[in-house]
């Protein structure tokens, strides 16, 4: 069973229960040959704290010695892991060395027999030079013999491998029939050749579209993803488990794993490196070392290296920023950066898992940052909401921020003349009403502006004159002066509300008489009252609404369900009314346009109010867990 902790985008904190405990992912599962023990499995749950790992029952069950012992004594006490362990099957190998001489039904019946915590369907590898044919066919097969190991896998979790080759049509496909069965874990499978070829823009086809079909409430492993330049870009892309052999088997071949790349010990001119196995080492202590020693001390520095990197993509989850990792992270080849920069056909997606808003600004690393969710949302609600209030526009081009204090008597200047400032930035055009809005005030750019990102740019300003149509625009040096009277706090209060709900909610929220309750330090709009009613508040971080009970109200009368809405069964109604969170189970209907974080109004059955809050998940998301918080609750009807 999972449940979410702390998304960022797609990539998730999670906690994933098993009945050998609790792995919190991302995490990663290294392999162990059950031959061949470079790092014993209890160290590596002691010292290096990896709670699950994963071994391959082919194997164990083709050598007599070990099955005897893996029946007898069960795998967990063969290995000395004290920890979750998880099964391959023999795909693998077909893989590498041809068919396997065993059927399904023996490798789900074996791995139950030797206390496998997670097993796996013995699918068919579908390799990336088959023909379409080959694949589907393929596929077909491998459904067929998941749906059968579901039937017959006990108590074992069982891992449902999504296959499909290269085709992302037939990916999504088989990914979504396979979201229909009892299966526990949705690997990714078959892409092993792409990452050793460094085909990793084709390998974000393939993830994206297995994504697209999966059920949210399982999580995700990319099968032979183990290299620490890699785990930040495939979290990103929302997998949340991975394994490999590679901290191993480079060792054997005497490299040494990093976040930007492989380097052979005979290659590297200085070890910089301070972790545990090479602190107190040299480059000629370690090469002067015996064959066995040499591989322990680099297959260390590999796990430690791993470890770091799983620890760091932890924090950047937690805090938000792990978009600027994994740019950072892809830069470390010119195959991982067309892998990122793949993301741009996938902006629509990306986009409905996107946060409304986040604590941390965005920081801009090259022109591939326009990729980002939050720039295409951007775009696609200021060409869709966006009413100026003045229909003639003036165009403000040094862009120093905040824009509303260092071009206040600019702005104040061309409304007085009775013209719409906008400001010319790196997310294209901003009038100067949307300012504070994440995340156009949330950012930071480089005050030299890439080639890309100004013919972005470019593109973007034409379609937003295109759209708007307004009468006239010119340079804001080109207006002297004028008389016509406006409320600036105003204009910025529908704007807001237009771009956050849209023109439907904006009309019920916003009718009648506004007054404005402004902040006593900063001058700035902190309530809106409508007609004597408070309904909205404005947030100082993000610049966004919060949704007070009567502007609620307002919403549910005028605008029909499920708009904006999450609906909750009978029995949570109670709870939900003393301030308790809405959990997923509880859920029973939701607008599927709500994003993360945004503003949500719980109701009842029935369309009554019970309370306002913030979405957690997306409602594809809680149909698909069984724990969690679904909307965290602000204020209910109790209050009011």
């Amino acid at each position: 069973m999972l449940e979410i902790v702390k998304r960022d985008g797609l990539a998730r904190l999670c906690k994933f229960e098993t009945r050998s405990g609790i792995l919190k992912t991302p995490a990663l599962l290294p392999v162990v040959n059950p031959k061949i023990l470079i790092v014993t499995p209890k160290e590596l749950y002691n010292e290096f704290g990896f709670r699950a790992i994963i071994t391959n029952s082919y194997i164990i069950k083709n050598d007599t010695n070990l099955k005897n012992r893996a029946q007898t004594e069960g795998l967990h006490r063969m290995l000395d892991f004290p920890g979750i362990i998880m099964t391959d099957s023999g795909t693998f190998q077909s893989h590498m060395y041809g068919e396997v001489k065993v059927t399904n039904d023996e490798m789900i019946d074996f791995q139950k027999s030797i206390g496998t915590d997670i097993g796996t369907v013995l699918d068919i590898f579908t390799e990336p030079y088959w023909t379409r044919e080959e694949v589907s066919r393929s596929v077909s097969e491998t459904l067929e013999r998941t749906r059968h190991a579901c039937d017959i896998k006990g108590d074992m979790m069982i891992n449902g491998v999504v296959q499909g080759s290269v085709y992302p049509d037939l990916r999504e496909d088989c990914a979504r029939k396979m979201a229909t069965m009892n299966v526990d874990v949705h690997p990714i499978g078959g892409t092993v050749p792409l990452m050793e070829q460094y085909r990793y823009a084709e390998l974000v086809d393939i993830i994206i579209a297995s994504k697209k079909g999966l059920a949210a409430g399982r999580p995700v492993h990319l099968f032979g993803a183990g290299h620490p330049m890699i785990l930040a870009f495939a979290t990103l892309l929302g997998c949340d488990l991975f394994d490999s052999a590679s901290y191993a088997k480079f060792a054997r071949d005497d490299r040494f794993m990093f976040t930007d790349g492989t380097f052979r010990l005979n290659d590297i001119q200085f070890l910089d490196c301070n972790c545990p196995a090479c602190r107190g080492n040299t480059l000629e202590s370690i090469k002067k070392m015996d064959k066995k020693s040499r591989e322990s001390i680099i297959a260390r520095h590999n796990l430690y290296q791993i470890t770091n990197e799983l620890a760091l993509i932890r924090r950047c989850i937690e805090e938000e920023r792990l978009w600027e990792l994994a740019e950072i992270r892809c830069r470390a080849h010119p195959a991982l950066l067309d892998g990122l920069r793949r993301l741009r056909f996938y902006k629509d997606y990306l986009e409905c898992k996107e946060p409304i808003s986040r604590d941390r600004a965005i920081f801009y690393t090259g022109s591939e940052s326009r990729a980002r969710p939050a720039f295409h949302r951007y775009t696609e609600r200021l060409l869709e909401r966006y009413v100026p209030y003045f229909h003639k526009a003036a165009i403000f081009t040094d862009s120093k921020k905040p824009y509303s204090k260092y071009y206040a008597s600019g702005f104040n200047r061309v409304r007085a003349a009775g013209y719409t400032p906008i400001i010319m930035s790196p997310f294209g055009p901003v009038p100067a009403e949307l300012d504070e809005i994440y995340p156009i005030a949330q950012s930071l750019f480089p005050g030299i502006i890439d080639c890309d990102t100004n013919e972005d740019v470019k593109k973007m300003t034409d379609l937003f004159f295109e759209k708007v149509k307004f009468e006239e625009v010119i340079s804001e040096n080109e207006i002297k002066s004028g008389n016509i009277e406006y409320d600036t706090n105003q204009i910025r209060v529908r704007a807001t509300a237009m771009y956050q709900f849209g023109p439907e909610a904006t009309n019920a929220l916003l009718h009648g008489k506004i007054d404005l309750v402004l902040s006593r330090k900063t001058g700035k709009v902190r309530n809106v009252i409508s007609d004597g009613e408070h309904v909205l508040s404005m947030r100082a971080n993000d610049g966004f609404y919060t949704l007070r009970p009567e502007g609620a109200k307002r919403i549910i009368e005028l605008v029909p369900t499920p708009k904006f809405r999450a609906i909750v069964v009978d029995d949570a109604v109670p709870y939900i009314l003393q301030g308790r969170n809405a959990f997923c189970q509880f859920v029973a209907n939701m607008d599927p346009n709500i994003r993360p974080m945004e503003e949500i109004i719980v109701v009842d059955k029935d369309d009554n109010f019970v309370a306002t809050g913030r979405a957690i998940l997306t409602w594809d998301e809680i149909k698909s867990f069984k724990r969690g918080i679904a909307v965290k609750i602000r204020s209910g009807g109790s209050e009011v």
